[in-house]
C-alpha cells in the first residue's frame, strides 16, 4: 500500500519512520517534507495548505493512505477534501479537530460533561477580561482561543506579566485571528502528563504516556516553546493515575465527541496535569500526534503503525490490539539560537552523520547546493535515546546530541531529569 504523510516536521518524521517499518507499506511520499525525512520517503514539493493538489496527487499516485500530521491542515477540513473524494484519510474531520481548533469550544465541552478541567472564563473583548485578569490571583493562565503554533499560552507568574499576555493577544493581535477570543484560567500545580490515544468514535487505544518540556530554559524558565524534549515512560507517575486519566478524561471525551455530533478519528492528545492529591485533570487536547512527544512514543510501539491507522480509519480500532516495548525513550531537541523567537537558517551542522548510538529525527534540516546539512527551523533536531531505563536512554541521547553541532545550537540539559529523582 503507498502512503502519503502530510507535514514536514520532527513528528512526521517519526511518524514516516515507523511507517517504513511496516511490511505493509509500499511507496511512501511526505509532502513537503524535510531533507531528514527524505531518506525514508519520497519528497512531494506541495505545500500543507494545497489541498486540491495534495488530493490530486493522493488520486494520480493511488495512495491507499493519507496520514495528516499537523494541526492547522486539520482544523481547516483537509480530512474533509480526501473523504470527498474516497481516499482514505487517517485524521479527524474539521468539526473534530475544533477540540483543539477552539480552545473555549473544548473548555465548554469538558464543563458541560463534567470532565475534569481548570477553572475558566471566557472573553471575546480586552476591557471585562482585564477587569476579570485584574480580580484573580496570581500565577494565572492566559490562552488565545485558536492555534499559535504552541505559542499562544501564557503562564503568568507576575499581574504585569498576565496584561502583557492578554494585551499581546487581544489589542496587538501577534497569533492573529486565533486571538479573537481568549481563556483566562486558574493556575494547575502538579506533574505534567500526556497521553496521546488513538480514536476511533468512542473506541479509545491509549499510546505509551510521555513527558514534554515546553520552556525554553533549563528548570522550566523562559518562554514556551513547541517542545525542548520528551521521555517515556513516566516511572515517578503512578499506573494507576495514567488509567485514571484515561477512564475519567479521554474516553468521557471521545464518548461526548459523539454525542455532540462530531466523532473524533484519529489520534487525540491530552495534556493533563497530575494535582497534588494526585488527581489528573486536563490542560489541553490537541488534534494530532504531539511533537516531540511522537518522537519517543512510536520507538517504542511494537505493533505495526501501518495496521492501527487502518483500523481507525474502517472503523475496526476495537479489534486491534496494541503492544508497547518496556524500553525508555527520552528526546532531546537541539534548537536554533534564538528560538523561540527570530532565529537564522542555513547554517552548517557537522556531526549528524557519525551518530550511532541514537535515533535522530529531523525537525527543520535542508541540505544545502553541496549536499552538506544545514538548519532550517527554529527546532532543528530530535535527538532520541533509548535504553533499559530512563537514565540509559537519556544518557544515549545527551551522547549524541554533544556529537551535533551548529553555530548558535541550544539545547536543555535537564530533559527527563524529573524521572531520576
Amino acid at each position: 500500500m503507498d502512503i502519503l504523510v502530510i507535514g514536514g516536521g520532527g513528528r512526521e518524521h517519526a511518524i514516516c519512520w515507523s511507517l517504513a517499518k511496516s511490511p505493509k507499506a509500499g511507496k511512501l511520499y511526505c509532502a513537503p517534507g524535510n531533507a531528514g525525512i527524505g531518506q525514508v520517503a519520497e519528497l512531494v514539493p506541495i505545500q500543507v495548505h494545497e489541498f486540491d493538489k495534495l488530493a490530486a496527487f493522493a488520486e494520480e499516485k493511488g495512495v491507499g493512505l493519507v496520514v495528516v500530521g499537523p494541526d492547522d491542515p486539520l482544523a481547516d477540513g483537509i480530512v474533509d477534501v480526501f473523504e470527498a473524494k474516497n481516499i482514505p484519510v487517517f485524521g479527524p474531520r474539521k468539526n473534530a479537530a475544533h477540540i483543539e481548533g477552539s480552545k473555549t469550544f473544548m473548555k465548554d465541552l469538558l464543563k458541560k460533561y463534567g470532565i475534569p478541567t481548570a477553572a475558566y472564563e471566557k472573553f471575546d473583548s480586552y476591557e471585562p477580561a482585564l477587569a476579570y485578569l485584574r480580580s484573580r490571583p496570581v500565577p494565572i493562565v492566559i490562552k488565545a482561543d485558536g492555534l499559535a503554533a504552541g505559542k499562544g499560552v501564557t503562564v503568568a507568574f507576575t499581574r504585569e506579566q498576565a496584561e502583557a499576555a492578554l494585551k499581546d493577544i487581544m489589542v496587538e493581535k501577534v497569533f492573529g485571528e486565533s486571538g479573537s477570543q481568549v481563556v483566562i484560567e486558574e493556575f494547575l500545580e502538579g506533574q505534567e502528563m500526556s497521553i496521546l490515544s488513538f480514536v476511533d468514535g468512542e473506541t479509545v487505544r491509549p499510546m505509551a504516556a510521555a513527558q514534554d518540556h515546553k520552556q525554553v530554559y533549563d528548570g522550566d524558565k523562559g518562554q514556551n516553546t513547541g517542545g525542548m524534549g520528551t521521555y517515556s515512560p513516566l516511572p515517578h507517575i503512578a499506573p494507576g493515575i495514567i488509567e485514571e486519566a484515561v477512564e475519567t478524561i479521554i474516553k468521557p471525551t471521545a464518548k461526548a465527541m459523539v454525542a455532540e455530533g462530531r466523532p473524533f478519528r484519529g489520534v487525540l492528545f491530552a495534556g493533563l496535569m497530575i494535582t497534588p492529591d494526585g488527581k489528573p485533570k486536563t490542560i489541553e487536547f490537541n488534534a494530532r500526534f504531539g511533537d516531540p512527544e511522537t518522537q519517543v512514543v512510536l520507538p517504542r510501539l511494537k505493533s505495526d503503525l501501518l495496521d492501527i491507522f487502518l483500523a481507525a480509519v474502517n472503523g475496526t480500532l476495537d479489534q486491534v490490539e496494541i503492544e508497547w516495548s518496556d524500553e525508555a525513550a527520552v528526546c532531546v531537541v537541539l534548537a536554533s539560537g534564538g528560538y523561540p523567537a527570530s532565529y537564522p537558517k542555513g547554517l552548517p551542522i557537522q556531526g549528524l552523520d557519525e551518530v550511532r548510538e541514537a535515533l535522530v529525527f529531523h525537525a527543520g534540516t535542508a541540505r544545502n547546493e553541496a549536499g552538506a546539512w544545514v538548519t532550517n527551523g527554529g527546532r532543528v533536531l530530535g535527538v532520541v535515546g533509548l535504553g533499559q531505563s530512563i537514565a540509559e536512554a537519556r544518557d544515549k541521547a545527551y551522547q549524541a546530541a554533544e556529537r551535533i553541532t551548529f553555530e548558535g545550537k541550544h539545547n536543555r540539559t535537564d530533559i527527563a531529569a524529573k524521572a531520576l529523582v
